[in-house]
């Protein structure tokens, strides 16, 4: 018999080795699978990133260039020239480093400027976009107004751009309106809305655009820009009925109208400095217009400054003013992020030149495979499955490595259960050595104690793994472990089978039956007085009785072998739940006896 359980705490040692080994197993295959699939994606993501970082570090490089060209590409489509496409991207360059301003933005203003005015030659168009980018940075105003701006002024003052030569002609202009907006306190939205409403009437009537511009300017002190403009045009439309009226002449012998100085002298000679409420009436009637009479009711107020104005007006020649004026709202950060602007704008245009025959080839090849697309179906197919094959072993790569992630957090969470497993198991090999000492030391109630603790934690373990079964078995790290452990637990329900045999064959099955482990902590093996408590819960059936000659004998042999053939049996009191028959009491004395 002790060999036996020397065998089968052997077994248990070597299972409750097993579950931790198994388990062991299992994390590491688990763990070496997660690497390698990690690994893997790392390099790939480590290409992947490096091919998309050096594809972004170029179109980085050269995106300041791309939107340059495809600014001065529009420009090309107005028949302008390679000649002049060149010195407008260089005078772009130069207008941002110096003001902070957008090269691009400078380019894409001369499309308006070119569609405006027709007949620009390169160096024209360029000195015209320079010019309006300038006015539009002094004057606090946008590039696209001051666009507009040169366009309707060219308009008005063909003739005289013509003659004097457009590129002088537009730089004039730039510093007398600059001029003029820092004068009255304007800006160049506004002075450009009211040559707008003005339109070309002041200078059909031979008015010079100092004149005009002076006249709008000191309106402006009171009104907008398109109100300035409105009463001037009715001024002008009135003019040459109101000599007739008032008995004045208000033109050179020429038959051109005089200047608003000139106007404005006869006018006070004839009604004084100030505009009684007669006298705007009499104007009213003779200009037609009540803007008319506001108008010479203004600058009659201080014909000395708008002289003035006008002279100084009169006198630029040239943007040097507007460039002072534009200088002064220049933030010289700006200047240095766009002045790295313009590198990388000339690098990049240095290297599109060399990209672009390779960029052409490859959109070329790109459409003939387009065209293979169509022309050969099942090829394209063969080639999408395949693509579909790769990435879905990409994915279930990806999804095996999440798998594997959330079982390693699974084991984590079951590493307790595994333990206390662990910790019935040892508890049952330490309850079988128990049982082989008393074997060996032969005292009859240590025997039955250490087989009761045996059969007692049976129950237990198996309980736990039903329970865990019922709790965990539909899912995914459950079922990793059942199917390391069901081995484990069809051992150990083997061991209870064969421990139940043994103990039928013995007569001793019902005496084991449920906490019989508690019971057999009240026996003494000294003799002392000791309590059998048999539960009501022993249900299991019954064997026939001990056989003649069976468990009597062999604690009587025992007894023989390790004591005097004396023996005392002292009080034994016996606790049950049911009523015992004689036999029942008979086996229980004989348990009892120490």
């Amino acid at each position: 018999m002790s060999t036996k359980l020397e065998k089968l705490t052997f077994s248990i040692d070597l299972l409750t080795k097993g579950v931790t080994g198994k388990v062991g197993e299992v994390q590491r295959s688990l763990d070496s699978l997660a690497s390698k699939s990690s690994a893997a994606f790392m390099q790939i993501g480590m290409g992947a990133a490096g091919v998309a970082g050096a594809g972004m570090s170029l179109l980085n490089i050269v995106q300041p260039a791309r939107e340059m060209n495809k600014a001065l590409a529009e420009v090309s489509t107005l028949d302008v020239s390679d000649q002049a496409l060149k010195l407008l991207s260089n005078e772009a360059l130069k207008y941002s480093i110096q003001f902070g301003e957008s090269a691009t933005a400078f380019v894409s203003s001369a499309y308006d400027i070119q569609s405006s005015i027709a007949g620009l030659d390169g160096s024209e168009l360029a000195k015209f976009t320079r010019a309006s980018n300038v006015l539009a940075k002094a004057t606090k105003a946008d590039a696209a107004t001051m666009t507009g701006y040169m366009g309707t002024m060219y308009g008005i003052f063909k003739q005289q751009a013509d003659v004097m030569g457009k590129a002088e002609w537009v730089e004039q202009l730039t510093g007398q309106t600059a001029t003029a907006v820092k004068m009255f306190s304007t800006n160049g939205r506004e002075m450009s809305s009211a040559f707008t409403s003005l339109g070309a009437n002041a200078t059909a009537a031979g008015i010079q655009a100092a004149e005009q511009m002076a006249i709008l300017g000191t309106l402006q002190a009171s009104m907008s820009g398109s109100e300035a403009g409105t009463k001037y045009k009715a001024f002008l439309a009135g003019v040459g009925n109101a000599q007739k009226t008032l008995g004045l002449s208000f033109t050179d012998s020429q038959g051109r109208m005089l200047g608003m100085m000139d106007i404005l002298g006869k006018l006070k000679g004839k009604f004084g400095d100030t505009l009684s409420l007669a006298d705007a009436g009499e104007l009213k009637k003779a200009f037609g217009s009540e803007e008319a009479v506001s108008l010479i009711n203004m600058l009659m107020a201080d014909t000395k400054g708008l002289g003035a104005a006008i002279d100084q007006i009169g006198n630029i020649n040239g943007m040097d003013k507007a460039s002072q004026m534009a200088g002064k709202m220049v933030d010289p950060l700006d200047r240095v992020a766009q002045g790295a602007n313009a590198v990388r704008i000339a690098l990049g245009q240095s290297i599109l030149k060399g990209v672009a025959p390779f960029a052409n080839k490859l959109a070329d090849t790109l459409g003939v495979l387009s065209k293979w697309t169509q022309m050969f179906p099942n090829i394209t197919k063969w080639v999408g499955t395949g693509l579909v094959v790769i990435l879905g072993l990409a994915a279930a790569l990806g999804t095996l490595s999440i798998i594997t992630g959330m079982s390693r957090v699974a084991m984590i969470g079951l590493q307790p259960a595994i333990t206390a497993l662990t910790w019935g198991l040892n508890g049952m090999r330490t309850a079988i050595t128990l049982v082989n000492l008393a074997w060996k030391a032969n005292p009859l109630g240590m025997i039955i104690g250490g087989i009761g603790l045996l059969i007692a934690a049976l129950p237990t373990l198996l309980g736990l793994w039903d329970s865990f079964k019922q709790a965990f078995g539909d899912t995914l790290w459950g079922k990793v472990v059942m199917a390391v452990l069901n081995p484990v637990v069809m051992v150990l329900r083997q061991i209870g089978g064969a421990v139940s045999w043994v103990l039928d064959k013995l007569g001793l099955l019902p005496e084991f039956s449920g906490a019989l482990s508690s019971a057999v902590q009240g026996v003494s093996a000294s003799g002392g007085q000791g309590v059998v408590d048999t539960p009501a819960m022993l249900d299991a059936p019954r064997s026939a009785s001990v056989p003649s000659g069976g468990v009597t004998q062999s604690i009587s042999n025992a007894m023989t072998r390790n004591s005097s053939n004396s023996r005392t049996i002292q009080q034994v009191n016996i606790t049950t739940s049911k009523e015992l028959d004689a036999q029942s009491i008979n086996e229980m004395a004989w348990m009892a006896a120490g």
